[in-house]
């Protein structure tokens, strides 16, 4: 699976979409986010590990309490998608010109009508 598959497989859940903007604000321990998205913390840490293997999430754990990690998103997943996406608008832009030369085109020309 390439990165953006992974990347929009994992943003494809309801619940990690919401946990992404939550991280968008700041990182959070994983039991703020679960407290946060009403998970228990086996739930919160499925979807916390796929997030990681998406490569849009990364932890690290606090000096203070090696027990508690801490999430925060990164950044270059986020930036291959909005390449992919940007690349999608262009496409359709250029689909959308190309019609909208052509109605032009056509418009004042007479209208071939069927035989009735």
């Amino acid at each position: 699976m390439s990165g953006l598959d992974l990347t929009l497989a994992a943003l494809a859940d309801p619940v990690r979409r919401h946990a992404i903007e939550l991280l968008r604000r700041e990182p959070r321990p994983a039991g703020e986010l679960a407290s946060a998205l009403g998970l228990r913390p086996p739930a919160m840490s499925r979807h916390l590990r796929i997030l990681r293997q998406a490569s849009l999430v990364e932890e690290e754990r606090r000096d203070d309490d090696a027990r508690v990690r801490v999430y925060r998103l990164r950044r270059e997943r986020f930036d291959e998608l909005r390449a992919w996406v940007e690349e999608v608008e262009a496409f359709w832009a250029d689909q959308l010109d190309a019609f909208k030369e052509h109605a032009e085109r056509t418009r004042g020309a007479p209208r071939a009508r069927g035989k009735r």
